[in-house]
């Protein structure tokens, strides 16, 4: 089988098994396993065993990934998420969007400590949507913060999709967290003044809460408040993030950090049972395993496709773009944008990197510039339909009332906003080199 043909073949049957319902790690396995009998010869499946677990299972870094996932577990669990939210939600009450503005800064908190989408939007879903529907919020606004935002889990440090975006490229993994930390707050700024903005505009969107209810609390208990479930994430942001920028840890050091700390906030705020530690513990690992054999399954795909010549093709495609450099990065960011409606950001990771990095090496263009770009468009990949697995959280914790239309709607202006931030992250590319030029010496 020739290069082309094998390249439609293995992309034509990665999204057929998709389609068909299977999961993404033995689609990527078994059309990996096709593909090698079909193209290169069966001999190719010995050289892939080789690879995965000499090389990509023997990858340090990767040790951070089920720490982190871990320390999100035993946060998550904790029960301090609804009482954080509260503590913000008074103390924004008496703005107009105050709520939905509230699920912005909690999001971000909880983006820096858990990274978990999924659990992000779910518990936002849970605890914020019903009081915004109360109080009038408008419903595509209300639906449309909660999954922008807990969307942000995957960009803002912490993050798991980091590591592994590390682990598959020449950027380590402090750059890699300092270079994504601004366009992760700025994409957190850009939604909290669209709320703002458009709640001015439109006061129906989002009115405050009203003024009886917030007198209910005085400003005394509020700080309280403040004090005692919004200090305790941040001095787990601070445990991790300030233990790697400054040097003192690595990334699966600070990772053990994070879980120490996390534990320690789940024996002061959880109920401390026995069962709910064994079924944190449970999670994690679930969480674990499939984020390991989708690597697993991708390395196998993507070996394939390297030795029966596909990477040549997709070379040859991608620099006969009109537009030179430019074209070529445009196109590249394109594909992943359009993976995000039918794959998760690990498959993605996975596909992408080992065929797109070689690419940008070679034009010249600054890795870690590219590589948080790409995060960035990751963004979308939970948002936009077909797949996107933000509507999915949040229609399984929604109410009656919110249709899976609403929710289509909701993502437009968050997606227009993240264009627009990728927009000036190309013009600034400063805004993503700057921080790991100070912090890391990159």
């Amino acid at each position: 089988m020739s290069a082309e043909m094998l390249t439609l073949f293995m992309f034509g049957g990665l999204l057929v098994g998709l389609f068909m319902g299977h999961p993404l790690a033995f689609v990527l396995g078994g059309v990996a396993v096709l593909g090698a009998w079909l193209g290169p010869g069966a001999h190719t499946l010995g050289i892939l065993i080789n690879n995965i677990y000499g090389n990509s299972m023997d990858n340090y870094v990767l040790v951070a990934i089920p720490l982190f996932i871990l320390m999100a577990r035993f946060l998550n669990d904790s029960g301090v998420t609804e009482k954080m939210f509260e503590s913000m939600r008074l103390l924004l009450a008496n703005l107009r969007g105050g709520l939905a503005l509230t699920v912005v800064v909690v999001s971000v908190l909880l983006a820096a400590t858990t990274g978990i989408v999924g659990a992000s939007i779910a518990v936002m879903g849970m605890i914020a949507l019903v009081p915004m529907l109360k109080y009038s919020y408008n419903k595509e606004l209300s639906t449309g913060v909660i999954m922008a935002s807990g969307c942000l889990g995957i960009l803002i440090p912490p993050s798991i999709m980091l590591i592994l975006m590390a682990s598959y490229s020449p950027v380590s993994v402090g750059a890699l967290f300092a270079g994504a930390l601004v366009p992760g707050l700025m994409l957190g700024v850009m939604y909290a003044l669209y709320v703002l903005v458009i709640c001015h505009l439109k006061p129906g969107y989002g009115p405050p809460v009203p003024a009886e209810e917030r007198a209910e609390v005085s400003t005394g208990e509020l700080l309280i408040m403040l004090g005692k479930y919004v200090l305790p994430p941040m001095a787990l942001i601070l445990g991790v993030l300030g233990s790697l920028f400054t040097g003192i840890a690595t990334a699966t050091e600070a990772s053990a950090i994070g879980v120490t700390i996390a534990f320690v906030l789940f024996l002061i705020f959880g109920d401390r049972r026995a069962a709910t530690c064994y079924r944190t513990l449970i999670e994690a690992s679930k969480t674990t395993t499939m984020v390991m054999l989708v690597l697993v399954g991708a390395t196998a795909f993507t070996g394939v496709f390297s030795i029966g010549g596909g990477m040549e093709v997709i070379h040859e495609v991608v620099m006969a773009m009109p537009g030179g450099t430019t074209g070529a990065l445009l196109l590249m960011l394109f594909l992943v944008f359009i993976l995000g409606m039918f794959l998760d950001w690990t498959g993605i990771v996975l596909l992408s990197f080992p065929i797109m990095l070689p690419i940008v090496e070679q034009m010249g263009v600054d890795v870690l510039w590219f590589v948080v770009m790409v995060a960035v468009v990751l963004q979308t990949s939970f948002l936009t339909p077909p797949f996107g697995y933000a509507l999915f959280y949040l229609k399984g914790v929604a109410p009656k009332g919110v249709e899976t239309l609403d929710l289509y709607r909701a993502v437009i202006p968050f997606c227009a906003l993240i264009v627009l931030a990728c927009l000036l992250m190309a013009a600034f590319p400063t805004l993503i080199t700057g921080l790991p030029a100070l912090l890391v010496g990159y």
